[in-house]
């Protein structure tokens, strides 16, 4: 299998509402943006054990190359609104500079914050993308990294 959509992985939601109350503060945790090869099959109902940095798939697979540092950028200017029955998380868009990186497909954005490094959601590019001692930018959807709604 491989990398074919974008989804919000469920067992770090379940337990922010359930009684664990899983702490994720999406303004203000340290949000992080990190890269993986389209051959990492994503399960996004993985137990909150696999479903977070470096664990599961996303442990040992990680992309590496100059420019790229393990564990990947921290998001900036991160923004959790509500409007409308809509939530929306949003950031400044990403990049790493002076980079060598090959076939970056996924996005693994997770709470580097907390323990277990909690997986948030995995954003699909859609097709692998390199650099050579170039810019890999990611643009994040004028609608946000992940919106969904609560209410019509």
């Amino acid at each position: 299998m491989a990398i074919t959509t974008s989804g919000l992985f469920v067992a770090p939601f379940v337990d922010v509402f359930d009684t664990t109350q899983l702490a994720v503060n999406l303004d203000g945790d340290t949000i992080k943006a990190a890269l993986y090869p389209s051959t990492i099959t994503p399960d996004f109902n993985a137990t909150i054990a696999n479903a977070a940095y470096n664990a599961g798939v996303y442990s040992g697979t990680e992309l590496s190359g100059t420019g790229y540092t393990a564990g990947g950028a921290t998001l900036g200017s991160k923004t959790f609104t509500g409007s409308g029955g809509i939530a929306t998380f949003d950031a400044a868009d990403t990049s790493w500079t002076s980079s060598t990186i090959t076939g970056a497909r996924g996005v693994l954005i997770y709470d580097d914050t907390l323990s277990g490094k909690n997986a948030i959601v995995l954003v699909d590019l859609g097709s692998p993308y390199s650099t050579s001692a170039g810019t890999l930018a990611i643009t994040w959807s004028a609608n946000g990294i992940f919106r969904y709604t609560l209410a019509a």
